[in-house]
């Protein structure tokens, strides 16, 4: 499992960062915008992982598989 972000989608919830701290973080120093801080998580954030993309407002945050393809079907 693969996070990735939109930047030109965030706006900065932070939703991400509370749901999955140890992938997401919103710092300062970027405005408050998403940052992956472990762009290859453990399976056992998997979970956080998929909340935090369920949760984003702006839909910035997508996780793929490993083979590049989306790790989840849209509705």
């Amino acid at each position: 499992m693969k996070p990735t972000v939109n930047p030109d989608t965030c706006i900065a919830s932070g939703n991400c960062s509370r749901t999955a701290p140890r992938v997401f973080a919103n710092l300062e120093e970027n405005g408050g915008f998403v940052s992956i801080i472990d762009e290859n998580p453990p399976e056992s954030e998997w979970p956080a992982v998929r909340a935090a993309e369920e949760q984003c407002p702006s839909a910035t945050i997508h996780i793929e598989k490993d083979d590049g393809l989306p790790a989840t079907t849209p509705a």
